[in-house]
């Protein structure tokens, strides 16, 4: 009788062991306890301390571990008299991990080099003093940013992926990055065609000796692109642009042309528009209309003064003038990392004809420079 009672002892404490094993485990959800000792920071921000809270925050978020608290930490650290300031190699953390009670101890550095950003983080197991996970991370240096990328850091520290398009933003150097602080200049070639209508056009087409300039229909145009941006706002940007143009070469000749615009860049997409004014040499000369014939002013004969009303108009006989138009245009920019191609449709309205065209291009992104 003695023995059973014993034995019904002897179970009834195991249950009970086996009943605080299991509340404790779940209590702790068999998660391991890590902390967070101190992360070196140079040339980002000088407070190792406000780096720490963040990467002990986002640790927090992954709920991967229990994380130590930063006050308890703290008695332990004064306790066990731990210099935190110094201690970055595994022999000094994995000897304050064992003084803290931790599983694990995530350390690491946020440093500046040039335009880049690079946060390197790592895990170390306690139990065999080991490195168990690593990562380095290159960012672009935009330290507004910073605790996205160590929310980026943490993740891929710990295996679990990142919002890609933070990533696009934050470390992929063939995305630039659209900042209101960022204004950009975006210069390159610009070629393209136009094609005069309604009296304009005829003239052009037609034979010199009707005064005409016997030219192809269309007429190609190659220049530069001048751009400064004075508004950048993510995905709004206003900005002036010139273009000079030289045109009619595929018909031997030599006309210069020049436009300012006033745009403005919406959406990720790079729709556009812009509108001004361009400037054109022409030549023009004095004449009049008879029986649907145009003639030149010096052409008339008549003994009588010439009833005919005289026009001024586009003839290669003439002499050359500045000409003036409305240039109005819509496209896109479509973009491949820094490259980006523009593509554009305009029309100038004129009286004598308008003008129709598209024009094409390619500049690179400039990054802002980096104090």
């Amino acid at each position: 009788m003695k023995t059973l009672k014993n034995n019904i002892e002897k179970l009834l404490l195991v249950i009970a062991l086996l009943g605080t094993s299991f509340f404790a485990n779940s209590q702790g959800n068999g998660k391991p306890t890590a902390a967070v000792l101190s992360i070196d920071s140079k040339g980002v921000i000088n407070n190792s301390e406000s780096v720490s809270y963040m990467v002990r925050l986002e640790l927090e978020k992954t709920n991967t571990y229990n994380m130590m608290d930063k006050y308890d930490m703290a008695e332990l650290i004064k306790k066990n008299e731990i210099d935190v300031t110094s201690c970055y190699g595994k022999s000094c953390v994995v000897a304050a991990g064992k003084a803290l009670g931790a599983d694990k101890m995530i350390t690491g550095s946020v440093e500046r080099f040039g335009e880049k950003i690079v946060i390197s983080l790592k895990v170390i197991d306690i139990a065999t003093a080991s490195v168990e996970k690593h990562d380095a991370t290159e960012y672009q240096n935009l330290q507004p940013e910073l605790q996205r990328m160590i929310t980026i850091s943490v993740q891929r520290l710990l295996g679990i992926a990142p919002d890609p398009n933070i990533v696009n933003v934050l470390v992929n150097y063939d995305a630039p990055i659209a900042s209101p602080q960022t204004q950009l200049k975006l210069n390159g070639p610009r070629m393209g065609a136009s094609m005069a209508f309604g009296d304009a056009g005829k003239v052009l087409t037609a034979p010199k000796s009707k005064g005409g300039f016997d030219m192809y229909p269309a007429t190609f145009q190659i220049g530069w692109q001048f751009e400064k941006q004075y508004i950048s706002a993510g995905n709004f940007q206003a900005l002036v642009e010139f273009f000079p143009m030289i045109g009619g070469l595929e018909s031997g000749k030599f006309i210069p042309s020049a436009t300012f615009l006033n745009g403005f860049r919406v959406g990720k997409a790079g729709w556009e528009f812009a509108f001004g004014p361009t400037f054109r040499i022409v030549t023009k000369a004095d004449g009049y209309f008879e029986n649907d014939e145009w003639h030149l002013e010096k052409e008339w004969t008549g003994t009588t003064p010439n009833p005919n009303t005289i026009e001024n108009r586009l003839d290669s006989r003439g002499f050359n003038t500045l000409s003036t138009s409305l240039f109005m245009g819509v496209g896109r920019t479509f973009k491949s990392g820094y490259l980006n191609i523009p593509v554009n449709l305009y029309v100038m309205p004129r009286k004598e004809g308008t003008i129709a065209g598209f024009s094409f291009g390619f500049n690179i992104y400039k990054k802002p420079k980096v104090n």
